[in-house]
Parts: structure tokens; C-alpha cells; sequence
């Protein structure tokens, strides 16, 4: 280390992900000075890892495949063909450009980014390392907003051709054949994109289907696109070894009690990923963590320790980007002395398949597991104009109701735009609004969102548009 200095801040912040940017802006706009220690890129995962860069591939794997199916349109393309380096600068360019819209924020808000790895000394005091630089910090407040890492499998031990996520989303080449472990919405999503591609896909999960945790008769949609698009998929399947020969990575598992081998150019391991909080020093605070590494809180985010906060992915629940800024808000207002709490009542769930998956609120198993009376609207893209202009008849929005005082409990919908579609519902879920504040609302013609409309006049029996 070359240079030692000491600061005094308000408000630490230790990660710029989506929680911790956000923790930071809000406070700052509450009159906290605010530092932030980052010790990889600025927009932490998401933005340079996760969310932004596997939705700009998504996008390009969708766009890609419409046009090798665009004849019945009228449309005809000799030779369609992809410069997957390209593709992949264009991706860049997206990520380079929301990280210069974040610091032009800190700008705004006179907000310090250090940039080195934090770890505490005490409840007050932190040393930031980085390449050439040690820093000390003590802080009134700190928000620890630390984020995630993919949970390597022992037995498949991540290497140059057995890939995390990370890597998996900065391929120089399309592969030409790949082997994903684990079926939640990060596996199903990296699938269908090299599917799209033309890369040959096997997939091994080992619950009793894909994209455990939502509703089997919208997974059932993307199901049916994976078969279309020959991907292969084996259920209550576990690897239990790997081996690379002949620039071939094989792996051996188990599936319908039977031993078996399978062999492609990449193993993708998405299995979940781990908090990073055993990294922090945590065992010089009186920070409370849970077996899992999670940090336990309250609903302020607010620790074991009062001036110390903690949010997104290293508390439990959904490791969501959304969740975590908003988690980010309620813990910089607790630090201004608001007295702001969580309520997860509306956390929209969204997986950017093929199609789209999004949920909110309580399914129909859910409510009537709470004993509950529903009443169920459904609408299908298949019957909506915008849909079918769009070549899009695949899918339906779900709105589940409470029987007697038609209050809207919850909503599903599979097809395209699912995930932007879902927003009109989230709102209406956390304002207890009636099936009839949805019904009676003019929507525009011809629009996705008519089906919203739609599946509310269904529940009301007066539907127009069913038959």
C-alpha cells in the first residue's frame, strides 16, 4: 500500500448495485453525506453481470430468431446470419451507458464513489483495500448493500469450460453445444437465448420441473418453446461429476434412477447464487447473520447493530433487483430518521422467457391455501388484436379476485410483454383495488393491456370478447 488516509462520513454505502446506488441517491436527496465503496464496476452485478446484460442478449436472441420466421409475414431474408462479436459490443454499449447515467447521478448528489473492497474493523469503522490504496472510513450510518455470487456446485467446479453466469453472458462465440444445470429463470433464460442462436441445449434440474415456484400452467408455455426449439430438458436430475476431454466437457448424472453421461462444448451452472457477506468482516461487528449468510434485519433493514442497515441480496427473500431498491429507499429514509417499513405485498415476480413468465400478488393455490373464496378472470392473447397483429397469440393474463368483495388479490400472465403488462396489476394488487377499478377503466385500442380490461370483466361475468 502506497498512500493511507482516514474519512468521516454519515452515510456508508458498501456496494453501487441497484440497492446500493439507490440507498445512496435517496439519502443524499434526505441531506446525508454519502460515500460509496465499490469494489468491482459501478451498477454492481445487475448492471454489469446480470440483469442488463442478460435481457440486451434475450433481446437479440429474440430478434434474431423472429426473422428466421418472419416468411408467413411476407417478409423474406436470403441470408440471415449473426456477428455474435457485435452483438456482444452492442450489449457493452448498453452497460457502459446506464453506468455513466449512475455516476452522473452521484455527480448530481455529490456522492463519493471509493473504489476497494470493505471490511469492517468495528460498528463504526471500515478499511477499504484496493490494488494500490488503504483507506479508512468511520460512518454514523451504514447501509451494506453488498450483493450476490453464483453458488458453485463442489462437484462442478467452475474452470474454462464450466461457467457461471457471468461468464456464460460474455462468450466471444455462440457455443455449439451447452449443458445448463439448474432450470430457474437464469437457466431458462441463457437456454432460450444460445437455443436461439443455434447452440444445441440440455438442461438438468433436479426439482420436478423448470422454473420451480410459478404457476405450472404458465410454465406449461415455456415448456412447449423449449420443445419446439429441441432443447432437451431432464428433471429430478443431479450432476455429480464432470470431466473435460477432447475440448468436450462431459457430465455424468442421475435421472429416472438412472446413471448417465452427456457431453457439450459448456457446462452453465445456475443453481442460485450466495450472499457476500463473508468477505465483509462481519465477525468485528455485532451484526447478526443466519446459517445461510444472510444478515438478519427488521422491517427498516435495519441489523443487530442500530446505525447498521442491510439490503437486496444479502437479506433473505427474492434476490430481485427491484426488491432491492426498494429495499434501498425504505433503509436510507430509516437512517434520515423516517419512520418508513418494508411490505412485500407487491413484489412482481418476472422471468424474460419465451415467452415472458410474471406474477404478483396471490395465485388461485395460494389464496385458496389461505382459505380463501376467489373468483378467477382469464383472458387469452389468442382472442386480443394487438396480440395477433403483433404474431403473438401466445399466452393469457390470469387476475385472481376475492369472491365477495371483488378486491384483486393477484395476477399472472404469460405471453409477450408479460413483463411490462404485469406493472398496471402490481398497482392494483397494492391498492386493494376492486375488479370493477380495472373493468371500467377506458383502455386503448388496440393494446396489449385491453386483455387487463378484459380478464377483470370475466370475473365479473360479463365478459365481452369470451366465448
Amino acid at each position: 500500500m502506497d498512500q493511507q488516509n482516514s474519512r468521516s462520513i454519515e452515510l456508508l454505502v458498501i456496494g453501487s448495485g441497484p440497492g446500493g446506488y439507490v440507498a445512496a441517491i435517496r439519502a443524499a436527496q434526505l441531506g446525508k453525506n454519502v460515500i460509496v465503496v465499490e469494489k468491482e464496476n459501478i451498477g454492481g452485478v445487475c448492471l454489469n453481470r446480470g440483469c442488463i446484460p442478460s435481457k440486451a442478449l434475450v433481446s437479440a436472441a429474440h430478434k434474431y430468431n423472429d426473422f428466421k420466421h418472419v416468411q408467413e409475414l411476407g417478409i423474406n431474408i436470403e441470408q440471415l446470419s449473426i456477428d455474435f462479436e457485435k452483438t456482444q459490443a452492442w450489449k457493452q454499449n448498453v452497460i457502459n451507458s446506464l453506468a455513466d447515467g449512475v455516476r452522473k447521478l452521484f455527480k448530481k448528489y455529490n456522492i463519493e464513489l471509493v473504489h476497494g473492497e470493505a471490511t469492517f474493523i468495528n460498528n463504526t469503522e471500515v478499511r477499504v483495500f484496493s490494488k494500490d490504496t488503504s483507506m479508512h472510513i468511520s460512518f454514523d450510518s451504514c447501509i451494506i448493500a453488498a450483493g450476490s455470487r453464483p453458488i458453485e456446485i463442489p462437484t462442478l467446479p467452475f474452470s474454462k469450460t464450466v461457467l457461471s453466469s457471468t461468464e456464460a453472458l460474455s462468450l466471444n462465440t455462440i457455443p455449439k453445444s451447452m449443458i445448463v444445470v439448474g432450470g430457474g429463470y437464469v437457466g431458462i433464460e441463457l437456454s432460450q437465448v444460445y437455443a436461439k442462436f443455434g447452440t444445441s441445449i440440455t438442461i438438468l434440474e433436479g426439482a420436478s420441473s423448470i422454473l420451480p415456484g410459478f404457476d405450472a400452467r404458465l410454465v406449461s408455455f415455456v415448456k412447449r418453446n423449449l420443445k419446439k426449439a429441441n432443447v432437451e430438458v431432464y428433471t429430478n436430475a443431479t450432476a455429480s461429476s464432470v470431466n473435460v476431454h477432447d475440448n468436450l466437457t462431459t457430465v455424468n448424472f442421475t435421472a429416472k434412477d438412472k446413471e448417465q453421461t452427456i457431453a457439450a462444448e459448456y457446462v452453465l451452472v445456475t443453481v442460485g447464487r450466495r450472499p457476500n457477506t463473508d468477505s465483509l468482516g462481519l465477525d468485528n461487528t455485532s451484526v447478526k447473520v443466519n446459517d445461510k449468510g444472510f444478515i438478519v434485519v427488521d422491517k427498516q433493514g435495519r441489523s443487530s447493530v442500530n446505525n447498521i442497515f442491510a439490503i437486496g441480496d444479502v437479506v433473505s427473500g427474492l434476490a430481485l433487483a427491484h426488491k432491492a431498491s426498494y429495499e434501498a429507499k425504505i433503509a436510507a429514509e430509516a437512517v434520515a430518521g423516517m419512520a418508513s417499513e418494508v411490505n412485500y405485498r407487491t413484489i412482481p415476480s418476472i422471468v424474460f422467457s419465451d415467452p415472458e413468465l410474471a406474477s404478483v400478488g396471490m395465485t388461485e393455490k395460494e389464496a385458496k391455501e389461505q382459505g380463501l373464496d376467489t373468483v378467477i378472470g382469464r383472458f387469452s392473447y389468442g382472442a386480443n388484436g394487438r396480440a395477433l397483429a403483433m404474431n403473438e397469440p401466445e399466452g393469457s393474463i390470469t387476475i385472481v379476485a376475492d369472491k365477495s368483495t371483488k378486491i384483486i388479490l393477484g395476477a399472472q400472465i404469460v405471453g409477450v410483454e408479460a413483463s411490462n403488462l404485469i406493472a398496471e396489476l402490481a398497482v392494483a394488487v397494492e391498492n386493494q383495488m376492486h375488479l370493477e377499478d380495472i373493468a371500467e377503466t377506458i383502455h386503448a385500442h388496440p393494446t396489449l393491456s385491453e386483455m387487463i380490461m378484459e380478464a377483470a370483466e370475466v370475473a365479473l361475468e360479463k365478459g365481452v370478447h369470451t366465448i
